[in-house]
């Protein structure tokens, strides 16, 4: 199954008081982000992370601390925050089809995706549950979805009830 998910910020303090987060302290935030995410993700899972999953800049501090903590495998896009994939591969933007759907995951809300006007879907952060989706899009975030990830079916429940997209072609691409 796939999870999405973004703007974790672990080890960034002042996300708390920027986003209204109901946490006191950091490692408050990071554990109940951590369970959370173990509380839904399985070992066979695959998550895609669309950017600012963690302050810190050190990748190995980013793998040990957080990474090896979270159920199963990930996939990370580079958000606004990501210094840690600094001289890493990394994308901006994934695309996947997920039964005959393509998704496209970005850090940033687009107007137009890939595939757009042949209704594909948007997945994004960055907004912090403060940007209106426009046609098949949704925040991912985890402040826009009570600080989980999101699987694919649930967007696909989400989906249904959206606007087709700005632009739509009619038929199969």
């Amino acid at each position: 199954m796939y999870f999405f998910t973004a703007d974790e910020h672990y080890a960034h303090s002042n996300i708390i008081k920027y986003c209204d987060r109901p946490f006191k302290y950091i490692d408050e935030m990071d554990a109940a982000l951590i369970r959370n995410h173990n509380e839904v993700v399985r070992g066979e899972d695959t998550t895609i992370h669309a950017g600012d999953f963690c302050f810190t800049k050190d990748f190995d501090t980013v793998q040990r601390k957080y990474i090896d903590k979270l159920n199963g495998a990930h996939i990370f896009l580079v958000g606004s925050h990501d210094y840690w994939l600094k001289g890493k591969n990394y994308n901006q933007i994934y695309e996947k089809r997920i039964d005959k759907q393509l998704v496209v995951v970005c850090h940033y809300a687009m107007r137009v995706w890939p595939a757009s006007h042949y209704n594909s879907w948007l997945l994004y952060g960055h907004s912090h549950g403060n940007l209106a989706p426009m046609g098949k899009q949704h925040d991912v975030g985890v402040d826009n979805n009570n600080f989980y990830p999101v699987s694919f079916d649930c967007i696909r429940e989400t989906m249904r009830n959206r606007p087709d997209n700005a632009g739509l072609i009619k038929g199969k691409r």
